[in-house]
């Protein structure tokens, strides 16, 4: 147990330290690039299209009238103006959450992970147990189930502390299937893989889920462009950036975790004294028999 907790904060520490290498920060933009565009251009083209069909569905409810009257005379009334904002801000932040994982790993994750054998692990065979097709279809499985477990719990989210507590569960559990399977793929083959995932799968869902509420934090963020609609522009970028550096740190330390416990796997084997696939091993052929020839004296 004491071993198991020294390689996971020993691998929390060099990831936290590997953020501030250059070469991360450089590949950081990556990922923020695409998104800023993609959301910028989003919001060009169906943000006021969002809040009509918001404030519209907010106007026909009977509940909400009663609760802006109520907000009304206490002299808060100014909340209304903010509330659809809010409600799309608080509605796309899942999606833009998926996304920027979804984008790390594709576009960092493979760097991180060979920065990161270059350094530490450099006789550590690579036995290419997981393909780039097989990268993708497992990160957009687990991005749909995400969804839909985001959508299933959306209900959930009425009651105040569980907002603050199952969306992270859920993006902790995401980061955990993505990051751990890329992490593995060029050096892991699919069976190290495997029993990896089935030795040190509380560890790595751990790291998963404590990324996954250090990737909530920008939410606030969001949260302040709804409430101060003229720093919305400059916070949005700035909340996108955060949610990836979040995810490399992620990154990072999924590496830094996964090659760690990958060397001990193979260590573990190959000083068992019983290596996979050995050719079997036949008793050596009788020796021929001895004929004693007649004596004759």
């Amino acid at each position: 147990m004491l071993a198991a907790m020294n390689l996971f904060l020993d691998s929390f520490w060099r990831a936290a330290a590997d953020c501030l290498r250059p070469r991360v920060i450089v590949l950081s933009m990556l990922p923020l690039i695409v998104m800023v565009a993609l959301s910028l251009a989003l919001g060009y083209f169906y943000w006021d299209a969002a809040l009509d069909g918001v404030r519209n569905m907010l106007e026909g409810s009977s509940l909400v009238n009663t609760l802006f009257e109520w907000l009304q005379g206490i002299g808060a009334g100014g909340l209304k103006t903010v509330l659809a904002p809010l409600i799309v801000v608080f509605a796309v932040t899942p999606l833009i959450v998926v996304l920027s994982l979804l984008l790390v790993a594709l576009l960092m994750t493979p760097a991180l992970v060979a920065m990161v054998a270059e350094r530490r692990f450099p006789q550590l065979e690579r036995k290419h147990g997981g393909s780039l097709l097989a990268s993708v279809v497992w990160s957009l499985g687990s991005a749909l189930l995400a969804i839909i477990a985001l959508l299933v719990s959306i209900p959930l989210w009425l009651i105040p502390p569980l907002i603050l507590v199952l969306p992270p569960l859920i993006w902790g559990w995401l980061t955990y299937r993505v990051m751990a399977f890329d992490a593995l793929a060029e050096h892991a083959s699919k069976a190290e893989r495997l029993e990896i995932l089935r030795l040190r799968r509380s560890w790595l869902l751990g790291i998963g889920v404590i990324t996954g509420f250090m990737g909530a934090a920008p939410s606030l963020l969001w949260a302040s462009g709804a409430l101060f609609v003229v720093a919305f522009v400059i916070l949005a970028p700035v909340a996108i950036w955060v949610y990836t550096l979040v995810f490399a740190f992620s990154s990072l330390w999924f590496a830094h975790y996964s090659l760690a416990s990958l060397q001990l796997l193979r260590n573990k084997n190959s000083g068992s004294g019983k290596p996979p696939f050995a050719a079997p091993t036949l008793p050596p052929p009788p020796a021929p028999p001895i004929i004693l020839g007649d004596r004759r004296t």
